[in-house]
């Protein structure tokens, strides 16, 4: 059965789906696109973990509240997982340094709005630990991806990763609504 959550919530909890399932075919796009052992290794991991957010995130939002852009979702996330394999490994740990930092603001926001709603008709704990369980596992990834790259970020390298986090922003915005 459908729980039927605060609207803030349902759209919320629709990007956060949106966001992991994207997150999983960007690891997935990486396999597909790279031969390199140690990229090969470092994607198998979280895809493991992202996968695992996508099962939890489904398991409290229903299908009927998931964003209907889901196969857009897919794409992108493809596309920003395997593009820059073909630039070679220092563009995916920048790439994915990018949309891990997005994501850590994106969770804090909202466990902090979780944190400032009272609502006596609805217990928000449960929602609240998976975000921060969530978010501390994409603050890892994003650590490990920084540990990995070994370069300074390039023009181009700077210019890719803000365009991923523009990206990120509308991808949001998009599965809040749709």
């Amino acid at each position: 059965m459908a729980i039927d959550y605060p609207r803030w919530l349902e759209c919320s909890l629709r990007s956060d789906h949106a966001g992991e399932l994207g997150a999983v075919w960007i690891y997935r796009g990486i396999l597909w696109a790279s031969r390199d052992t140690q990229l090969r290794a470092f994607a198998e991991h979280h895809l493991f973990t992202e996968s695992q957010h996508l099962i939890d995130i489904e398991s409290i939002l229903s299908p009927e509240y998931r964003s209907r852009l889901l196969p857009l979702w897919k794409l992108f996330g493809f596309i920003v997982g395997a593009i820059p394999c073909l630039v070679g490994k220092e563009l995916v740990f920048h790439t994915i340094d990018a949309v891990e930092s997005f994501v850590d603001e994106h969770y804090l926001k909202q466990i902090n709005q979780l944190d400032s709603v009272e609502n006596v008709d609805f217990d928000f704990s449960s929602i609240r630990e998976l975000l921060i369980k969530c978010r501390a596992d994409e603050i890892l990834h994003r650590d490990e991806a920084r540990d990995f790259a070994t370069t300074s970020q390039s023009q181009f390298t700077k210019l890719w990763c803000k365009a991923v986090a523009i990206g990120s922003r509308i991808a949001v915005a998009f599965a809040m609504r749709i």
